[in-house]
């Protein structure tokens, strides 16, 4: 078994951040998850929204690690459950992987909260952790897929700005559509008097 853990902080504050985590994918930078489904939504009586998604995705394990484990196929189900606790500003997100897990599990989970010194900034903790069963070089695998995640979570933070990057642009474009369209009807009133 391998634990793996990281911590980064996004320059945006919670909302924010949460919002770009929630469409995450589709992403340039993280094109091996290539399809998201909604299974289960839902709001409590605290507020806090409950979903359940299936992620599909290409395993984007080394060559050399799916042969020694036998996996001919790449492609693989995770299940993401997660809670958007609004008051208390806490989002987090646990996700397991549902293909190939007589050989390799991989549970994973995130927590988004406002950093403690500046609310315009969120901490994001990421733990896994990795198992790899019934076969030799267990103890390698699993330091191998603890690379790839160090390094997929690297792409993982680039998608979340450039997401964050294409709401702010969205929200600028609508801003300026509605004034242009605010002036329009307005200009005309002027000149009919």
């Amino acid at each position: 078994m391998k634990i793996w853990a990281s911590e980064h902080i996004f320059n945006h504050p919670w909302e924010t951040v949460t919002k770009a985590a929630m469409q995450k994918y589709p992403n340039p930078m993280n094109p091996n998850v290539f399809g998201v489904d909604v299974l289960d939504r839902s709001v409590d009586k605290d507020g806090c929204l409950h979903s359940q998604r299936l992620l599909s995705a290409e395993w984007g394990l080394p060559a050399i690690a799916k042969s020694i484990i036998g996996a001919s196929g790449s492609h693989t189900y995770v299940q993401e459950r997660s809670v958007v606790d609004p008051r208390h500003k806490i989002f987090q997100l646990q996700s397991t992987n549902i293909s190939f897990t007589n050989l390799v599990s991989v549970d994973e989970k995130l927590t988004y909260k406002p950093h403690p010194q500046d609310p315009d900034k969120t901490v994001l903790t990421q733990e896994a952790l990795i198992s790899v069963k019934g076969i030799s070089l267990s103890s390698y695998l699993e330091g191998l897929m603890a690379n790839t995640m160090s390094v997929n979570a690297g792409k993982g933070r680039e998608a979340m700005e450039w997401v964050i990057r294409r709401l702010n642009t969205e929200i600028e474009e609508l801003a300026a559509s509605a004034r242009s369209t605010m002036r329009v009807p307005m200009a005309a009133a002027v000149t009919d008097e």
